[in-house]
């Protein structure tokens, strides 16, 4: 196991036994074994840890605009809880048993990356950094849902959305050169330039209610 990511000698205990575990999570060829092994990690974190990572998060954008940083603050903390909670009860009622398809082929990638990213700091420190990556890793590669969460707001107001099932992402393909970017690994595509986006289709009222709505306010026809 040790060859799978090596890294200088030199590491917490902490990042040395996330070393580990990233080399069997990047071994796992489903989802389900994915799936059930990252909530064996996950679940031995608290609540508690959830919440110094929300205000680790708050610590960290504390200058930004006040309006922005309201909108962040919440999207994350409901994306860090609902993450959790879906692993915990998925892990319940042994959903992950019944998934069988293949994990992405970029899964190892993943897995290498993070565990990079965690060989320093102080153990408290890449533990909770560990844990965001779980959780990034549980919706990118075991539910195929963006790193970002949908509802999640960018500089300049795009967001990250879901469209007849398709998710689109405003950064998708604009973080590729930040070694710790979830952006290589995210299921997401770019979202597309104005004009792109195509009216439904015989779709119904609410549908197309929605696609009204969408235009409204993603290419900001508000007078």
């Amino acid at each position: 196991m040790s060859s799978i990511f090596p890294f200088p000698a030199k590491r917490s205990p902490a990042a040395e036994k996330i070393r580990i575990e990233c080399g069997q999570l990047a071994g796992k060829q489903t989802r389900g074994e994915l799936g059930s092994a990252i909530a064996k990690i996950v679940l031995a974190y608290s609540p508690r840890d959830l919440q110094q990572m929300r205000w680790n998060f708050s610590e960290k954008i504390h200058a930004i605009d006040p309006g922005y940083r309201k909108k962040l603050e919440e999207t994350i903390t409901e994306h860090l809880h609902g993450t959790y909670q879906a692993v915990r009860l998925m892990e319940q009622q042994g959903t992950f048993a019944g998934m069988s398809d293949t994990v992405p082929e970029d899964s190892p990638a993943f897995w290498g990356m993070v565990a990079a990213q965690c060989a320093e700091g102080g153990d408290e420190e890449v533990r909770l950094r560990f844990l965001k990556y779980l959780l990034s890793g549980f919706c990118m590669l075991v539910q195929s849902r963006p790193g970002h969460p949908v509802g999640m707001v960018f500089p300049g107001g795009d967001k990250v959305e879901i469209i007849d099932g398709v998710y689109y992402c405003p950064v998708r393909t604009k973080a590729n050169d930040v070694d710790a970017a979830l952006c290589p690994f995210c299921p997401a595509r770019q979202t597309p330039a104005i004009g792109y986006l195509k009216p439904p289709v015989n779709a119904s009222e609410h549908r197309k209610q929605e696609y009204i709505g969408h235009v409204y306010e993603h290419h900001h026809f508000n007078g």
